[in-house]
Parts: C-alpha cells; structure tokens; sequence
C-alpha cells in the first residue's frame, strides 16, 4: 500500500516565492497543494509540471444561509474553472467562510437542527456541482481551540455525519488529523470510521503544528492504520518546518516522507 504525498506550498519555503515552493516541492517528489487561488496564474501553476492535489473549493459562502450557499455554489463553479486549468485536484470546503489568520468571516458558534438540514442540503448542490464537471469536493474539519474559534461543523464527527448523508462520490471528507487530534483525539478510530468517505487525509504534529517527529502523536503507526483501514490517497504535510530556512523545510518533507512510506 502506498499513499500520493503531498505538501502545502502555503506553509514551507517561506523565504522563497511561491512558485519557487512550488518547484521545489515537486522537485523533491511530491505532489503539491495551494490554499486560495484567486491571487495565482493557473497557466503559470500548470507550466510546474506539478501534480496538485488541492485547493480552497470556494471564495465566499457558508453552509447554512440562503444567500451564503447560492454565494458559495456561485464561487465554486468558478474554482472548478481553475482547478480544471491545473489537473483537477480536489476542492477544499469549511463549514464557513475564513478570513484573516484562519477565523470565520461570520461566526457561528451554535449549530441548531435547522442548520443541519441546510449544510446537507447546501452540500447536496455542491455534490451535485461536482458530478456536473467531473470534480471532487472534500470537507475538511477544523479544531475550535486553537486555530479557528466560531466555526460550525468543525469536529471530524460532523464532516464525516454531513458527507455520510449526502452520499455522492463527489462529495468526501478531508481528515485534517492534526486539529483532529486537538478537538477529538482517538485518531485510529476515527481514520477506521472515516475510511469509506476520505478523499484526502492532512498532516501536522501536535502541539506546534510542525512535521512528525516534533510533537506526540505516532504517525508510523497512524499512518499503517490508514493503510490497514484500505486508504490509499493523498496525504499532505499542511505543517510549519519547525527549523528556519530551505534547509528546515528540506528536513521537514524528508521527516513527513520516512513518516508515510510504508
């Protein structure tokens, strides 16, 4: 069993531009991965010769609003237009719209009943969508202690009971393990529950937020389980290099790479 493995351009090589990341990350052997996409040149993106795994699905909306969802479905068609012009890669989503240092542009720290039939059936167009142009989008959970206070839908648990009802192959989890690990913990089992609905797993250790080996969790043994669970998709290092410079963030994808590679 071998898994894709992928790096978040966003957060190592930070002393160089970013299409030098990019460069680099493929030229080392990973995929790669980018956040927003409104500031890049796909055609520039593309002319790499990089495999991109993912990217930010959507610009503005939310999950549970009449106007944010048609806003939502309205700036995902135009991601697809962009993922399109970079291979495709699968198209991130939140439970809202985030803004400066990863908080919501509107919080919404308490989900009622009626919030969950609007996500599902918000989801269900976005799934819809997908299928329409032969794209996937995941769903990533977010942890609310540390990096992203206020946002619905946050835990793993609700990603995976959203993407559950819905039940379109273009519609799967993102299991973002290290919030996760914040939020929930248990992360064996969870990867066992997730298994039949991932479409990416990401990375990062914890506390810190760097590559394995800087924090607790085991992810040799984490990363046999998802193999054990019959996973065999990407996972991506979206970590801070906990050493400065190229050379730290060399050292952090050759850490994340002996991690996953069974």
């Amino acid at each position: 069993m071998s898994f894709t493995l992928a790096i978040c351009s966003e957060m190592v090589y930070l002393d160089l531009p970013h299409l030098d990341r990019v460069r680099r990350i493929h030229d080392a052997g990973f995929a790669v991965e980018i956040w927003g996409w409104t500031d890049k040149d796909a055609a520039v993106l593309a002319a790499t010769g990089a495999r991109f795994t993912s990217m930010t699905g959507y610009v503005t909306g939310d999950l549970v609003t009449k106007e944010g969802a048609d806003d939502l479905l309205r700036t995902a068609a135009d991601s697809i237009a962009f993922a399109q012009r970079i291979g495709r890669p699968g198209l991130n989503l939140h439970g809202t719209g985030l803004g400066e240092g990863g908080l919501p542009v509107r919080p919404h720290p308490v989900v009622t009943g009626a919030d969950w039939i609007a996500a599902a059936r918000t989801l269900e167009r976005i799934a819809a969508l997908g299928e329409q142009h032969g794209v996937t989008f995941v769903v990533e959970n977010l942890n609310l202690d540390v990096d992203h206070p206020g946002v619905p839908f946050a835990r793993a648990a609700d990603t995976l009971t959203l993407v559950a009802a819905v039940g379109s192959p273009h519609l799967r989890m993102n299991l973002d393990l290290y919030h996760a690990q914040i939020g929930e913990g248990n992360l064996a089992e969870l990867i066992r529950r997730s298994a039949p609905y991932l479409g990416e797993v990401q990375i990062a250790d914890v506390p810190g937020r760097c590559e394995p080996l800087t924090g607790e969790v085991r992810w040799d043994f984490l990363a046999r389980v998802l193999a054990d669970s019959g996973y065999d998709g990407t996972v991506a290092l979206e970590a801070w290099a906990s050493q400065p410079g190229v050379k730290g963030s060399d050292l952090a994808l050759e850490r994340f790479r002996a991690a996953f590679t069974l």
